[in-house]
């Protein structure tokens, strides 16, 4: 079960360079969705998984408390990427330039499975999804990686897979990047989608040429700006930017 809950203990409590990361309630062919959007150039992108005793972090909040060691505090975050029941990696993962887990480049069951699937690439002053064989065939240095999939977009068309008459429908979080690597756009759905609709909304409204799908079911956002904190199961893999306390 997923709630959601102010975020009372580093609310406002941040300083973010204006313009450079954007939070909103935006509508798109009959949904609802909230939409991050983030320019790496000025903010600090990161992943998280482990805290400094080997302990999953799994909330928002257990990031936050880390970082207000460091006088810092998160302005964003979301999961991203699937796990197993332990909150391990299903694919690829590097988290400060070290790998954690392979790249996974062949099919399986799940959506992970769904190929093509990708990988969000992190790198000073640029965020990029690759697709996963290309990422094998460029092997860039990324300082944060996280696998996950299906791939939503894929250098400007829908998945080939997705079909605009299915009932699957959750509630779903994805990123998606521009060429140049200057825009990451994470989004999730305020009520349950299927997939050919949230690569859509990634595609045709967000206007971003590739975009990968994070999980769903356990889709969580951390948006403080719009006093939201969303909680419940714990999580694997989490993306943030990270601020400096005032």
């Amino acid at each position: 079960m997923i709630r959601y809950a102010v975020a009372l203990s580093v609310l406002m409590t941040w300083s973010a360079t204006a313009n450079a990361l954007t939070c909103a309630e935006v509508e798109f062919d009959g949904t609802d969705y909230t939409v991050c959007e983030v320019d790496p150039r000025t903010e600090q992108l990161s992943l998280f998984l482990r805290d400094d005793t080997g302990e999953v972090f799994g909330q928002f909040l257990q990031i936050n408390r880390a970082l207000q060691e460091e006088g810092k505090a998160l302005a964003f975050a979301m999961n991203a990427g699937m796990y197993h029941e332990d909150r391990a990696p299903v694919g690829h993962y590097v988290e400060d330039g070290v790998e954690v887990q392979r790249v996974i480049p062949n099919a399986g069951p799940g959506n992970f499975g769904l190929l093509p699937n990708g990988i969000l690439c992190l790198r000073p002053g640029r965020a990029d999804v690759f697709e996963t064989l290309r990422y094998v065939g460029e092997s860039p240095q990324c300082d944060h990686a996280t696998q996950s999939g299906p791939m939503l977009v894929i250098d400007g068309a829908l998945h080939p897979r997705f079909l605009p008459e299915s009932t699957s429908k959750f509630i779903r979080n994805g990123v998606g990047t521009s060429d140049d690597g200057t825009r990451a756009v994470f989004a999730i759905s305020d009520e349950p989608v299927n997939f050919h609709s949230f690569g859509r909304l990634f595609r045709d409204h967000l206007k971003v040429p590739n975009a990968l799908y994070f999980d769903g079911k356990v889709s969580r956002l951390y948006a403080p700006t719009l006093g939201r904190s969303d909680f419940g199961f714990a999580l694997g893999p989490i993306v943030g930017v990270v601020a400096p306390l005032e």
